[in-house]
């Protein structure tokens, strides 16, 4: 193990807060003293099937825990995922079904081992906890918080004064993520600054347990494509990591310089030592921002496809938008035109080229749908039965035939 000032260091890097920062020193310095790890617990709803960059900000603060030689445990909430999580919801959510949040698990668990050590994983499923209470237990459980408490939480208080409803059901879900620290006995909880509520009610419920506190380290969420919003799916702005190749690594050079630094120091796996050289490299001229951009471009790829597979992506995208050729492989699609003539946007959706009609026509009024090499702006035009070459973006092309 390191020595505690070090190992403090290292987990400080992109972390926005730290409750508190006195009693986790201490426990690093214990556990040290002690030769013993620390128990570090991450909880995630399989909410959705695949995960994105954003869900990986707290994945590899796992996996700095595990490279200290620190617990860690993962926890799969499939209980939790069926109530649904609340946090920022301004209204109530739609709950998954069991079979939903399990097919879900299945993905996360074949992706997360891209990042988190395979043998050094804990893997738990909340519901072999939760589904052994018995309806005194929970009852039980909900008397160790008050309405006044949750109210404190501020998407429940705005939704409150708002006079939209609050499910009763929902007041459940931060006393059994905190629950859920009490069985595993965590020294520390991993979220997102969205979770601080719930990660508050774990520390507070293992008081009332008899345990000590867990110390928390809150994240950020990490920004999209766009460099505002929060990285989502629904909001089209995310990098996953099951893209192709070449799909991550031009997704990565189409951010802001500014935006790269802050997925260099949150997703990197670049010392602390080698981010400030290259901070200050850039900063002073001696490194170009879009050098540093392909090698953390290459580093991501590498880590989910292999090395042979990052560097055919980088090839492809100087010989497709430094050279302006084409990609070597352009997927073919064959579609049924429903008359003589189709309407673009509808095109666009059957194809797969966008997920919906709406979302078509957005690209097309901003400029960025091309069919056989000119740009096409005419959101409600046609095409006539035939074969053509779709460009949307700089990096997706598409050839569409008729059947």
């Amino acid at each position: 193990m390191l020595k505690p000032d070090k190992q403090f260091e290292i987990i400080q890097r992109g972390v926005v807060e730290i409750i508190v920062e006195e009693e986790l020193l201490r426990k690093i310095k214990k556990s040290y003293e002690e030769k013993r790890p620390l128990k570090i617990k991450a909880g995630f709803d399989p909410t959705a099937p695949d995960i994105h960059l954003g869900h990986t900000v707290l994945l590899e603060k796992m996996r700095q825990f595990q490279e200290l030689g620190h617990e860690v445990t993962f926890l799969i909430g499939d209980f939790t995922g069926v109530i649904g999580d609340p946090s920022g919801k301004s209204e109530m959510r739609k709950p998954l079904t069991k079979e939903e949040v399990l097919e879900n698990a299945k993905t996360y668990r074949e992706q997360i081992f891209k990042i988190l050590d395979r043998h050094a994983t804990k893997i738990v499923f909340n519901s072999e906890w939760m589904s052994a209470l018995s309806a005194e237990d929970l009852v039980r459980l909900a008397g160790k918080y008050t309405v006044a408490r949750m109210l404190e939480r501020e998407d429940f208080r705005v939704r409150w004064s708002n006079q939209n409803p609050i499910s009763i059901h929902e007041f459940l879900y931060p006393l059994i993520q905190g629950y859920d620290s009490v069985v595993l006995r965590a020294d520390i909880e991993l979220g997102g600054t969205d979770q601080k509520f719930n990660l508050i009610v774990g520390r507070e419920l293992q008081r009332e347990y008899g345990q000590e506190p867990q110390s928390l380290i809150l994240m950020p969420l990490l920004e999209g494509l766009d460099g505002i919003k929060k990285m989502s799916k629904s909001l089209g702005n995310y990098i996953g990591i099951a893209e192709p190749p070449k799909e991550i690594f031009g997704k990565i050079m189409s951010i802001s310089d500014e935006l790269m630094l802050r997925y260099y120091e949150l997703l990197s796996h670049m010392s602390i030592e080698d981010l400030r050289a290259l901070k200050e490299g850039i900063e002073t001229g001696k490194i170009h921002p879009k050098k540093a951009k392909e090698d953390l471009a290459l580093e991501v790829v590498e880590r989910y496809w292999g090395k042979d597979e990052a560097i055919r992506a980088k090839e492809e995208f100087e010989r497709v938008f430094k050279n302006k050729g084409m990609p070597d492989e352009i997927p073919v699609v064959e579609i049924e035109w429903d008359s003589d003539e189709m309407w673009v946007p509808k095109i666009m959706k059957i194809s797969g080229l966008t997920p919906s009609a709406s979302g078509a026509i957005r690209l097309i009024e901003q400029g960025g749908v091309t069919i056989d090499d000119v740009k096409f702006v005419d959101p409600d035009g046609k095409l006539a039965k035939g074969d053509y070459l779709f460009k949307v973006g700089k990096r997706k092309f598409i050839k569409v035939t008729s059947k």
